[in-house]
């Protein structure tokens, strides 16, 4: 999913410390988020939008495209399905610890109701220039700045670390799309390159990875079919077997999800797998001459 800076954004639970801190820094960059919901404080302004009781109240006033949902984890399941009855098309579920049912459950209807989900637990999402939301710093001018290189990322701080690189070495992002690191999540790393590769702002793309479940693995066959070079990043090289890293689906059993697995089936692809995050200054150069 790729937020564009013309979407109308509704903040689920824009009352909270933290959704009030990013929904003021997503202000200030230029998004426009025109809503909050908190049932119990429906009717006040806050952040200098109006409050909602629900997603659905907020919708029968407002246009809405997307709804980024900051509540707790036993919330989530209510707050999204209230957001997809609302009919809002695009959902950024930032929250982490949502129970794995629950994500099932509401995954299940987002793609009854066409509805598309990033998370849970996602960074969020970065059009440099544009707008963003969630929690990257695309504010700071050392990590996001418009450019052609589109970057997919499991892990927040490490998809902070590879813009970092990316616009150190002269160059720009064209989308930040952060996938999340839950077990299930509704974007996967693979959905994600398939976006990049049809968006027109895109010359190559990086992915950064970590050991852990199969998404790198599943992304790396439909590489095959992008025409756009891809470059990775896999954190966890040095890991044993059974390492847990920061992630509830960064996990390693034998070699599935091993850091092996996902560098044997990226490069097959013909994805070039850097060592450390500070090679794709150097990559980007070579692919896109």
């Amino acid at each position: 999913m790729i937020v564009r800076g013309h979407e109308r954004i509704l903040v689920q639970g824009i009352t909270g410390t933290q959704a009030t801190f990013w929904t003021e820094r997503m202000q200030a960059y230029g998004t426009d988020v025109v809503a909050g919901v908190n049932p119990k404080k429906a009717g006040i302004i806050h952040c200098g939008v109006p409050v909602y009781a629900s997603a659905t109240s907020a919708a029968a006033d407002l246009e809405l495209d997307v709804s980024v949902i900051l509540v707790p984890p036993f919330s989530v399941k209510a707050a999204a399905i209230d957001a997809i009855e609302a009919g809002v098309p695009k959902l950024v579920i930032v929250t982490e610890h949502v129970p794995i049912k629950d994500v099932m459950y509401l995954l299940a209807a987002a793609r009854d109701a066409g509805t598309r989900v990033v998370g849970p637990n996602t960074a969020g999402l970065v059009t440099p220039g544009e707008c963003f939301v969630g929690l990257m710093p695309a504010f700071e001018a050392s990590i996001f700045q418009p450019g052609p290189i589109g970057v997919v990322s499991r892990s927040g701080s490490l998809g902070t670390l590879i813009c970092l690189n990316i616009v150190g070495a002269g160059f720009g992002e064209s989308a930040f799309i952060g996938v999340g690191g839950d077990p299930i999540i509704g974007t996967t790393t693979r959905d994600a390159l398939e976006m990049l590769d049809g968006d027109d702002r895109t010359q190559a793309i990086v992915l950064v990875g970590e050991i852990g479940g199969a998404m790198e693995e599943r992304a790396a066959e439909s590489a095959y079919g992008i025409v756009k070079p891809i470059i990775a990043f896999i954190a966890g090289r040095a890991s044993p077997s059974g390492t847990r890293m920061g992630h509830a689906g960064a996990i390693v059993l034998g070699d599935k999800g091993s850091y092996a697995s996902k560098h044997r089936a990226l490069t097959r692809a013909g994805v070039s797998v850097l060592d450390t995050p500070s090679e794709v200054g150097p990559a980007l150069q070579e692919v896109l001459q």
